[in-house]
């Protein structure tokens, strides 16, 4: 097995910076829709749901009618 490399060494190859710039712009746009006897209703995320989740859960909830959902997520880890 190869040797571990040492901190420095590491720090030196390491990307990122100090400063951090995060920017999304989301321009969805909906038009000349129609919904004719359409029911919506309740809309539920039951008990259990998330139970054994890993990662980074992201829900997108709609109960409605010609709804237009844009979602964005920016993330940002930094290990130090």
């Amino acid at each position: 097995m190869a040797q571990a490399v040492d901190a420095a060494t590491l720090a030196d190859q390491r990307g990122g910076s100090t400063r951090v710039r995060n920017d999304m712009t989301l321009t969805g746009t909906t038009a000349d829709n129609t919904a004719r006897h359409v029911n919506t209703g309740n809309n539920a995320i039951s008990a259990g749901a998330f139970a054994n989740m890993s990662g980074m859960p992201v829900v997108i909830q709609n109960s409605g009618a010609n709804v237009l959902i844009q979602n964005a997520v920016i993330l940002n880890l930094q290990m130090n």
